[in-house]
């Protein structure tokens, strides 16, 4: 299904045609025309899948252009993706002069009020929490709001923000449009969408569409302190157009930032604690191809939309296999082929099997690379630049430097001395990251029931033996009473099973005090037996023979 076929204003056809877009994609084409009926719509798809299409399109064919109020609202969860959305409505509605803006934390919000007030816009983009403080100083009215979209809602649950979404909604009126888009679908989101939504339509694209084809997913197994060598020697060999490397937290984002410049690579990162001012830079480097490599937290993985992505290096693996799914979605975007590999150390292979049962698709492993194959790899990039460098004409004004040398120099020693200073292994520069703790064992539900188990059985058996042994030491235990020597002999010999009164001579053998004939049976000839008399509490005596 093409664009120029859906039944919306001829503008919205006309800047889609400008910009190139031709065929929807499948969340577009089955997305859009039950929203532009006006019924709720819950909308299931992967990032990168075309989703802010398939809101704004409704949103804006829905807008009254001459009302002045705000008409639409759309809540995302991070400030990257709200400023996203908002540039992309812009371009979508540039031709019916819609007017968008986006409120986020971060920035000073006097200063956003202001411009509220003298803009009055018609579609609001913003983050649950700065959205939630404008409400409280009765700045933002909704009291003529049609349409509220949550884009991706489970991120938003991840993030805390459940509670301030509840506020938001409950300040809209009950008459509005409803869409809640997110790539998965826990319980909390499906409760939430019980809550708010009207009757809705369920809308799913299957997870495969997006990562099975497009998609190389790979695994490599190493210790925590290996991964930062073993990632510059993947860049080298991979040489890729641009990467995101995910890290778990904001100072292993920091470290291993820092280690990438030191090390020569075009590489900046983001995070919660870096100014929006720095984040926005960041961002426009990576859209417009000036940056190569980004290394960011997970939070950074909801609102990056660049097309030019090619690899993605998971530093840390997730803790939620869920957020692997949004962090290899920013490569593979519109119709591109990707990459992505995921460092396991050996107490995440749970976590690692977790995420293959979620995405359906069994990673494939791959070996750490060598110093020497990245070696190689710098020189493939040296001669694969040398050839473009040789096809241009920039090479012209230096070809008399060349012949100069030439003459000065044999030519493998000139070759030499120029690899020498292009090449350089950058191993050489010490880069430290801090360890980490490690993720908690996870351990299967297998696994679990076996152990549940075994402790069942063991105590059991401990209960078992405590039962007998308190049994048997009743059965050895004397009573106080005084008996006859013959009396006790018969018990002994005709009612006692042969292990218990060797349990008794062996009691005897140790508690008892040495006879008085143990002097004359020790002198008796070593060709003869040894034999050792033991007394006991009552006063006889027990003769033993040892084997």
């Amino acid at each position: 299904m093409e664009f120029n076929q859906l039944n919306i204003k001829p503008e919205l056809i006309q800047i889609f045609d400008e910009l190139g877009f031709e065929e929807l994609t499948p969340i577009q084409r089955d997305a859009i025309p039950i929203a532009l009926t006006g019924d709720d719509l819950i909308g299931q798809a992967q990032t990168g899948t075309g989703k802010t299409a398939a809101f704004g399109i409704p949103m804006l064919e829905h807008l009254d252009l001459s009302n002045r109020t705000i008409q639409g609202l759309i809540i995302a969860p991070t400030r990257e993706l709200a400023i996203q959305v908002q540039e992309e409505l812009y371009r979508y509605g540039k031709l019916l002069k819609a007017k968008v803006y986006s409120v986020y934390g971060g920035t000073p919000i006097g200063k956003q009020i202001e411009r509220l007030k003298r803009y009055n816009p018609q579609i609001i983009v913003g983050t649950p929490g700065r959205i939630l403080d404008l409400i409280n100083r009765n700045v933002l009215d909704f009291s003529q709001l049609k349409q509220l979209v949550l884009d991706e809602a489970d991120e938003m649950l991840n993030m805390g923000f459940i509670e301030d979404i509840r506020a938001i909604i409950r300040a809209t009126p009950d008459s509005r449009q409803t869409m809640l888009f997110s790539a998965t679908m826990p319980s909390e989101i499906k409760a939430l969408a019980e809550e708010f939504l009207r009757h809705p339509q369920h809308v799913q694209i299957e997870a495969q569409q997006m990562t099975a084809d497009l998609i190389d997913q790979y695994f490599t197994k190493c210790s925590d302190g290996e991964k930062f060598d073993i990632l510059t020697r993947f860049i080298d060999i991979h040489n890729p157009k641009q990467a995101i490397i995910f890290c778990r937290t904001k100072k292993r984002v920091d470290e291993v930032g820092r280690g990438l410049a030191l090390r020569g690579y075009n590489a900046e990162m983001i995070h919660g604690d870096i100014t929006q001012q720095k984040r926005t830079s960041v961002i426009k480097e990576l859209k417009d191809g000036v940056l190569e490599i980004l290394v960011a937290t997970d939070v950074a993985a909801r609102g990056l939309d660049i097309s030019g992505v090619t690899h993605v290096y998971n530093y840390d693996i997730p803790q939620d296999p869920e957020s692997y799914v949004h962090r290899i979605g920013r490569t593979g975007r519109a119709g591109k082929e990707g990459m992505s590999i995921t460092f396991v150390t050996h107490n995440e292979m749970a976590y690692l099997k977790t995420i293959e049962q979620l995405t359906r698709i069994q990673m494939m492993p791959m070996r750490p690379p060598t110093s020497k194959e990245a070696q190689h790899g710098q020189i493939q990039q040296l001669i694969d630049r040398m050839n473009l460098t040789l096809q241009s004409e920039e090479a012209d004004a230096l070809r008399n430097t060349a012949k100069m040398l030439l003459e000065h120099y044999e030519v493998n020693d000139l070759v030499t001395a120029l690899l020498t200073e292009v090449i350089s292994d950058s191993t050489q520069i010490d880069v430290v990251i801090s360890p980490q703790k490690p993720l908690p064992k996870r351990k299967s539900k297998r696994h679990n029931s076996h152990s549940r188990q075994r402790d069942s059985k063991s105590k059991h058996h401990q209960q078992r033996r405590k039962h007998t042994s308190s049994n048997r030491s009743e059965r050895i235990k004397p009573e106080n009473k005084q008996y006859d020597t013959k009396d006790i002999r018969k018990k002994k010999y005709s009612k006692r099973s042969k292990h218990e009164r060797k349990n008794k001579e062996e009691q005897s053998r140790y508690s008892g005090k040495r006879s008085r004939n143990f002097k004359e049976t020790s002198k008796r000839s070593s060709t003869k037996r040894n034999s050792q008399v033991r007394k006991n509490n009552k006063g006889f005596k027990i003769r033993q023979r040892q084997r």
